[in-house]
């Protein structure tokens, strides 16, 4: 295997700490490499080492002659006066790149929905950094150096971005190293984890599950990690191993010893338990969404939406930017009327948004971190446990000397952490969580879920981090074409829907097939058509009726004596055969609403 490019004992120091002392390092064909971290550690001050943007105080990165390196950087460097078609493809005409079907494919991939031949200026800073990765992508390199990439990208985006570089690099030519938080990313894509701490970068083998692993095991042998750290990973080492969905990156190593540690974790959450708290808090009534449409002028954005939110639900909600996703979180938490339909709220429900502005600091920026704590209250109960506010800051990853700094001087993942402490000690019972990731470090990722393990209300997350998605709730639901859809299948279902969805539109978007001759469509008579019709309605109805079954299931089992095993066991044989029989309901809709619309 040729080897692209080398780091020998590389030392960079700022004026108040190194940075890294003496590290030694190289990439060869065919790596994978995902590069994780506490924010501030380096990492991205690695790649633009290995990319020789940066040079280093001592030691010395040597590239192997005319290797080729391409590097998303974080920073905006596209020339805003550039089109989006020139900064893409350049000056190539366009029966050369739309010839290429790699360039096409890119193009389509990141950046459809942008305006072909609008200035950078004019975009989004979403938009900008899409672009700039599909210049990148469009390029032929040797070695790709990407400083998070799956910023701004939808859950469709990053599976597609995933995909691409998984083929890409197949073939064994080339290499690849990525900065991210996106867990699920690292597995999908990552061949080898580097851990950048302590002015060091450790190599453990695989993607972030291996990682976990060997995290865990060297924690094991070496005793020095602390009970805090080491029960977190333990934590995040057992759902891994038990409820994760299969990873594509496997280890390559022992783990018998890892596997040990968890053989008496229990699962990260006790539903029951948490429901039965959810109940007392909340009452049987949470939010109900009954025959809801939302509409702005001409738009319709959601369109006759039923869901009732039963205590204790935690759900994960999907679609693309601008399906309905923040309308439907503003019609539950009564930000938003809707146009037609009915809201109704349980008279204890106390809903609160970690929204993605951070709001809450703005009037209390030039105080310190313990005096805009210590005003809500002096402890706060966790799944029984009872906690000062400082310990929730140093579960946070907040130090004893930071609690002093002015919340203004604090960096954009302190001040996100500090924004949900300071929601859960106003003790809500409904929690809306945007975009929660935001500025969060793999570690301190683990810590919010764990956090959110013990959380006994109702949580609603939306969320383009998979992993988030699986870790925290216990079922997602997607909006699309206005419509919320349950999703028996998860994440994965979600994106076979999109993906027929976008194929839909591009047959529709093709009038003529290769012979030239306008595709046929099997023709259905009227009275096909109406019986169908009545399928249909038919179905949705049994849908939405197995749907209210399996929520009152959930609810009854949180006021079930749960010193009854036999009535506890019947209810779970009950709910597995409500959750097969929707499953079934819902791939029998999909089927007869396909055979309508052909």
């Amino acid at each position: 295997m040729a080897h692209l490019l080398s780091a020998e004992r590389i030392r960079l120091a700022h004026p108040n700490r190194v940075i890294f002392d003496g590290i030694s390092l190289g990439i060869d064909d065919g790596d994978r490499i995902g590069v994780v971290g506490r924010n501030g550690d380096g990492k991205s001050t690695l790649l633009r080492l290995l990319a020789g943007t940066l040079a280093p105080d001592d030691g010395r990165v040597t590239h192997r002659g005319g290797l080729r390196v391409g590097m998303l950087d974080q920073r905006d460097v596209l020339d805003h006066e550039g089109t989006v078609g020139a900064t893409i493809v350049g000056d190539r005409e366009e029966h050369e790149w739309a010839g290429d079907a790699r360039i096409r494919e890119i193009v389509a991939g990141l950046a459809g929905d942008v305006p072909w031949d609008a200035t950078i200026a004019s975009l989004s800073g979403g938009q900008r950094r899409r672009v700039a990765l599909a210049r990148l992508l469009a390029g032929d390199w040797d070695v790709l150096l990407l400083d998070e990439p799956t910023n701004h990208l939808d859950v469709q985006g990053i599976a597609w971005l995933a995909d691409h570089l998984v083929r890409r690099l197949g073939s064994g030519r080339g290499a690849l190293a990525v900065v991210t938080h996106d867990r699920w990313f690292l597995d999908a894509v990552c061949t080898d984890t580097w851990e950048v701490h302590d002015g060091i970068v450790e190599p453990f083998e695989g993607g972030y599950a291996a990682y976990i692993l060997q995290r865990v095991e060297r924690d094991r042998v070496s005793r020095v990690t602390e009970a805090k750290r080491q029960s977190l990973m333990k934590k995040e080492l057992a759902w891994l191993r038990r409820g994760a969905p299969a990873r594509t990156a496997k280890p390559k190593f022992r783990i018998d010893a890892a596997t040990q540690l968890i053989e008496d974790v229990p699962e990260p959450r006790d539903r029951i338990a948490l429901a039965q708290l959810a109940v007392t808090r909340l009452g049987k009534d949470v939010v109900d969404l009954q025959d809801v449409s939302v509409s702005f002028g001409d738009r319709d954005v959601l369109d006759d939406i039923t869901w009732l939110i039963a205590p204790g639900e935690r759900t994960g909600i999907l679609g693309r930017n601008g399906a309905g996703k923040s309308t439907l979180l503003q019609l539950i938490s009564g930000e938003l009327a809707p146009t037609s339909g009915r809201v109704k709220r349980g008279v204890t429900v106390k809903v609160a948004q970690l929204s993605q502005e951070l709001a809450e600091l703005q009037d209390v920026e030039h105080e310190p971190v313990r005096t805009v704590v210590g005003r809500l209250r002096s402890s706060y109960g966790s799944g029984g446990e009872e906690m000062t506010p400082g310990q929730l800051l140093e579960r946070l990853g907040f130090q004893s000397d930071e609690l002093s700094t002015p919340i203004r001087d604090l960096s954009g993942g302190q001040r996100r952490r500090l924004q949900l402490l300071l929601i859960i000690l106003d003790e809500p019972n409904v929690l809306i969580l945007d975009e929660p990731t935001n500025d969060l470090d793999t570690d301190m990722l683990a810590a919010l879920e764990d956090l959110l393990d013990s959380w006994a209300g109702c949580l609603i997350v939306v969320s383009h981090d998979r992993y988030l998605i699986e870790r925290v709730t216990d079922q997602q639901r997607a909006v699309v074409d206005g419509r919320l859809q349950h999703l028996p299948g998860g994440v994965d279902e979600y994106l076979r829907i999109e993906a027929e969805a976008a194929s839909q539109r591009g047959r529709a978007a093709t009038p003529m097939d290769a012979q030239g001759a306008a595709p046929t469509r099997e023709r259905i008579s009227g009275a096909e058509r109406r019986q169908l019709e009545l399928e249909v309605r038919s179905l949705e109805r049994r849908v939405q009726k197995a749907t209210e079954q399996r929520e009152r299931l959930l609810a009854d089992f949180a006021v079930v004596d749960q010193s009854d095993y036999d009535r506890l066991l019947s209810m779970q044989r009950e709910l597995g055969e409500v959750e097969e029989r929707l499953a079934e309901l819902e791939e029998a809709w999909l089927e007869a609403a396909d055979r309508l619309e052909g």
